[in-house]
């Protein structure tokens, strides 16, 4: 662990919240000037509540992973319904949101879907009794991706009304902070030829970025550690002063992530304390 988030970890207990209400394949598009039929189909997402007594709760905006060509919120395989209800439990919505898969879509289609789901929370979640103020977004593998494109890039929430100032924070894991090995297929470039352009997350690293926690794994996939270790070092060399990261022992890339189901795990400790955190200050 990271000396930063094992200060996370250890602070901020949290007293379990009621039963979790589901709110299930809610459209976060407007349906009159959605896309495609494609669109129609994906971009929908799962609401978890923290109870009926609950008010004034944080929000985290998650997307699953799948290299940006696979999964779902779904797919029992990304635990998207148990993250989503172990979060709840702490006091904290959960939006679990599917977005258009490559080769379907291309790039840009999942990242303004992503940004789309981003502004339902922000627009919606009042409704349901929790603060517009505090929406964070994350994801896992190609979700972390996503969410950081549309935390870093002030343009992909431009359109929707928002600035990068309605992003609560970013808590991602194991994301992909080069310009994704799938946007670099589809415009016919190796997946091995690394590039950085405005479809990378580290081509927008500025000092006044929202608050970011970055998670990744000790067996991670070749490579990816050293990717999020390069952007939390960047992010520093920027001055940006809420740059917090761990490195989970004994875990590989998919089980960093699916694992946040666990309420002992600690990468789910240190996001829901991360959240407890900067939230005070909104």
């Amino acid at each position: 662990m990271r000396l930063a988030a094992l200060l996370l970890t250890a602070a901020l207990p949290f007293a379990a919240a009621a039963e979790p209400r589901v709110l299930k394949d809610i459209a976060y598009r407007d349906p009159v000037v959605t896309p495609d039929a494609y669109a129609k189909e994906r971009c929908k997402l799962d609401l978890t509540l923290p109870g009926d007594d609950a008010k004034g709760f944080a929000t985290f905006v998650w997307f699953h992973g799948g290299a940006l060509k696979a999964g779902s919120k779904d797919d029992p395989r990304e635990h998207c319904a148990a993250i989503g209800a172990s979060f709840a439990r702490a006091g904290v919505a959960f939006v679990a949101a599917d977005y258009r898969l490559s080769p379907r879509g291309k790039y840009p289609d999942y990242v303004d879907d992503a940004a789309a789901a981003f502004t339902w929370a922000v627009r919606n979640i009042a409704t349901h009794g929790g603060d517009p103020r505090r929406v964070y977004i994350g994801g896992h593998s190609a979700g972390g991706y996503l969410a950081l494109l549309v935390g870093f890039d002030p343009s992909r929430l431009r359109p929707h009304g928002l600035s990068l100032g309605d992003v609560a924070g970013i808590a991602q894991v194991s994301g992909q902070v080069f310009t994704h090995y799938t946007v670099r297929e589809e415009r016919g470039i190796s997946k091995y030829k690394v590039i950085a352009d405005e479809a990378a997350p580290c081509f927008h690293i500025q000092r006044a970025l929202p608050p970011v926690f970055t998670v990744y794994a000790q067996k991670d996939m070749l490579g990816r550690a050293e990717e999020n270790q390069f952007m939390v070092a960047m992010l520093k060399s920027a001055g940006h002063a809420e740059n917090y990261s761990l490195r989970v022992d004994d875990r590989d890339h998919g089980s960093v992530g699916h694992s946040l189901r666990n309420d002992d795990d600690p990468a789910r400790l240190a996001i829901i304390n991360f959240i407890r955190k900067t939230s005070a200050n909104r």
